[in-house]
C-alpha cells in the first residue's frame, strides 16, 4: 500500500472534512532556527488560526529525528508496506515513520512522522507533500532547528510553496539565517521572495535594543513577532492563557498572508488633500475592516504612521482640527534664513509628530508600515521599513523647493510623492493579497477642468455667505493676503506644489491600476495647501469610503490565495 491509499484512492480528506476541491493548495514550512523557540504553541496556534480564519482543510507536519540503533531504526526500506494507519510502524517511502495522526478540538490534524537521519532526496519530500497537498487546503510543516534533521528542513524549504523563518534577536541566530539563505540561493534556481523572516522578541522588548543586529545581517527582516514566550512555558496551559493580544494579533497576520487575505491599505501624497485619508480609516473601522499593513507617501506616511502607531481615526481627527485655529497652520512654520536649500525646515511638523508616536521606530508600531522617500542623488525611490519613524516621515514629506531636504545617514531625500505618490506595490511586496488604494491626487481631466464653476460657484466651493463676501471684497480692494502670503492662492509655494503634483498625477494613476480597489475622494482642486480646512477633506474622504463600502466588504471577503504575486491589470473601482 502507498502513501495515497493511506488517505484514500477516491480523494477523501481525513476525519470528517469534506472533499477537496479545485482551489489552489499550499505547503508552507515554519522552520524555528533558534532552540530557546516555543515552535510547538507557535505552529499550532497558526494552524488553529488558519483553520478558523479560512475554515479550510489544516494539517500540521511534525518531525523528530529516528536513532538508529532505536526499534524504528534499521528498519527503513523503500519497499515497505503500510498496514494501519495507526500503526506505530507504520513506514513511508523508507524516510518517514507515522507516530500519530489525530485531529484537535480546534478542527486541524497533527501529523507527527518520525524521520530517518542522514541524505534527504527530494523524491521522498515530493512523496509526502504531494498526497498531503491533495487531501488538505493547507500543509504546515513544523521543522525545528535540530543537526539531526538539517538535510531534511533545507529540503523542506526548498520544495514548499511558502517558508517562514522564525528566529531570536541573537547575533548568532542572525548569522545562522544569512548562512542557510546562501546556501538556498546556491543550491539553484529559487525564488526568494517566498521566504519569510519572522523575529521574535520576549515580551516588553524595544526595537531600538535588536535594530543594530538586524541591520548588520544580509537577509532582509521585516516580520515581528512581539511578546513571543520561552520554550520552557510552551507546553504549559498557563502560557497559552498568558499569550498577550499583541502576540495573537501578529500571529493572525501571518495567517491571513499565508491564506491570501492579508489587506494593505496605500495612502497617496497630496497635501491637505491627504486629510481624506482620515475619513477613510474612519470607515473602515466602524465597519469592522481589518487592514494588515500600511503603505504611504508624504502625507499618506504621516497619516499612515499615527494610524500605525495606535491611533484611532477619531484621535486622527482630533489632531487634523487643530489646524483650524489661528495659529494652527502658521505654528508648522520654521523658515530658513537665508533660503539656500528650502524655504522650511520642516522640523517643527517632525516634533509635532513625535508629540504623538515619541521615538517609535517602525518595528515598534502596532502594524507594519512602508514609507516612501526620494533620494536626492539618485532621484531613486527609498523604502524606508527600519529604523525610527519621525525623520523618516520628515523625509517623505520635504516637498523640493519648499523643505530643506532631509539627511538621513548620511544621504538627501526629498518628498516621497515626487517617485511613488501611492506606492500600491510595496504592499504587494510585503504579503498583501487585497489592496485598497486612497488617491487624493486629481485625475489629469480634473486638473483641466479645475476651474470650472459648479452652480455658480468655483469648483469645490460652497456658496458665499455675507461675511464671506465682505473678506472677498475687502481682500480685493486692499489684496494684503495676496502680497505677503507666500502660500496664498496663485504666489511662489502654491505654484510649486501643484507643479509637483500634476507630475504626479499620471504616475499616480499607473500605480492605481495595480491595486484590487481605488478610493478616489471628490477633492476640488482649488488648494492644495488648504490646511485650515481638514473637516472639509476628511468628510470627502468618508463620503468616497461609504459609497464602496459594499464592495469594500465584499473584496476583504474574497479567497485569494497569492503564492506568487498577481496583480490586477484594472482597479476594481475607482471614483473619479
Amino acid at each position: 500500500m502507498n502513501f495515497e491509499q493511506l488517505f484514500g484512492a477516491g480523494g477523501r480528506e481525513v476525519s470528517g472534512h469534506s472533499a477537496p476541491d479545485s482551489s489552489r493548495r499550499a505547503a508552507v514550512a515554519l522552520a524555528f532556527l533558534s532552540r530557546n523557540l516555543p515552535r510547538s504553541l507557535i505552529s499550532e496556534q497558526l494552524a488553529k488560526s488558519l483553520c478558523t480564519e479560512t475554515g479550510a482543510s489544516v494539517v500540521l507536519v511534525r518531525m523528530k529525528p529516528c536513532d538508529v540503533r532505536s526499534p524504528f531504526g534499521g528498519g527503513f526500506n523503500d519497499d515497505a508496506t503500510v498496514v494501519d494507519w495507526a500503526s506505530t510502524d507504520l513506514v513511508l517511502q523508507g524516510q518517514f515513520r507515522t507516530c500519530s495522526l489525530f485531529r484537535t478540538e480546534a478542527g486541524f490534524h497533527i501529523l507527527t512522522l518520525s524521520v530517518r537521519t542522514g541524505p534527504t532526496s527530494p523524491e521522498w519530500i515530493a512523496s509526502l507533500l504531494g498526497p498531503l497537498k491533495r487531501h488538505f487546503r493547507y500543509v504546515l510543516i513544523e521543522a525545528p532547528a535540530d543537526d539531526a534533521v538539517a538535510g531534511l528542513v533545507f529540503e523542506f524549504l526548498r520544495n514548499s510553496d511558502q517558508a517562514y523563518l522564525f528566529l531570536e534577536a541573537a547575533s548568532e541566530d542572525m548569522r545562522n539565517l544569512d548562512r542557510l539563505m546562501q546556501d538556498i540561493v546556491s543550491s539553484g534556481p529559487i525564488n526568494v521572495d517566498r521566504f519569510k523572516t519572522v523575529l521574535c522578541l520576549p515580551e516588553g522588548a524595544k526595537a531600538a535594543a535588536f535594530e543594530l543586529i538586524v541591520r548588520n545581517a544580509t537577509t532582509r527582516v521585516e516580520r515581528f513577532l512581539h511578546d513571543t514566550p520561552r520554550f520552557s512555558a510552551q507546553n504549559d496551559s498557563a502560557a497559552l492563557s498568558g499569550l498577550t493580544r499583541r502576540f495573537k494579533t501578529e500571529l493572525r497576520r501571518l495567517t491571513r498572508e499565508i491564506s491570501g487575505r492579508l489587506v494593505g491599505l496605500a495612502l497617496s501624497s497630496g497635501a491637505a488633500k491627504g486629510f481624506a485619508h482620515i475619513g477613510v480609516i474612519q470607515i473602515l473601522e466602524e465597519n469592522g475592516i481589518e487592514v494588515d499593513a500600511v503603505a504611504g507617501a508624504s502625507i499618506g506616511a504621516y497619516i499612515g504612521a499615527l494610524w500605525t502607531y495606535g491611533l484611532n481615526g477619531t484621535e486622527l481627527e482630533a489632531l487634523a482640527r487643530e489646524m483650524e485655529s489661528r495659529w494652527g497652520f502658521w505654528g508648522l512654520l520654521d523658515p530658513v534664513f537665508p533660503p539656500r536649500q528650502g524655504f522650511l525646515r520642516g522640523l517643527a511638523l517632525r516634533k509635532r509628530l513625535m508629540r504623538s508616536i515619541g521615538d517609535a521606530r517602525f518595528a515598534d508600531l502596532a502594524r507594519p508600515l512602508r514609507v516612501v522617500a526620494s533620494n536626492l542623488s539618485t532621484l531613486d525611490r527609498t523604502v524606508f521599513a527600519t529604523g525610527e519613524v519621525a525623520p523618516v516621515v520628515h523625509a517623505s514629506m520635504a516637498v523640493p523647493g519648499i523643505c530643506v531636504p532631509v539627511m538621513i545617514d548620511g544621504e538627501a531625500y526629498i518628498d516621497g510623492g515626487i517617485v511613488d505618490p501611492v506606492p500600491v506595490d510595496l504592499l504587494r511586496d510585503m504579503g498583501a493579497a487585497l489592496v485598497i488604494a486612497v488617491n487624493t491626487i486629481p485625475a489629469p481631466d480634473r486638473l483641466r477642468h479645475g476651474g470650472r464653476r459648479q452652480n455658480g460657484h468655483p469648483a469645490g466651493e460652497a456658496p458665499a455667505t455675507p461675511s464671506g463676501r465682505l473678506r472677498k471684497l475687502f481682500r480685493k480692494v486692499l489684496p494684503i493676503d495676496k502680497q505677503l502670503n507666500y502660500f496664498a492662492q496663485g504666489n511662489l509655494f502654491e505654484i510649486l506644489v501643484r507643479s509637483v503634483h500634476g507630475a504626479q498625477a499620471r504616475l499616480a494613476d499607473a500605480s492605481c491600476r495595480l491595486a484590487d480597489l481605488v478610493l478616489h475622494p471628490d477633492v476640488p482642486d482649488d488648494r492644495w495647501l488648504d490646511c485650515r480646512n481638514p473637516g472639509r477633506f476628511i468628510t470627502l474622504g468618508r463620503e468616497v469610503a461609504e459609497r464602496n463600502l459594499d464592495q469594500i466588504k465584499a473584496l476583504v471577503k474574497t479567497d485569494k490565495i497569492n503564492h506568487e504575486t498577481e496583480f490586477t491589470p484594472r482597479a476594481l473601482a475607482a471614483v473619479a
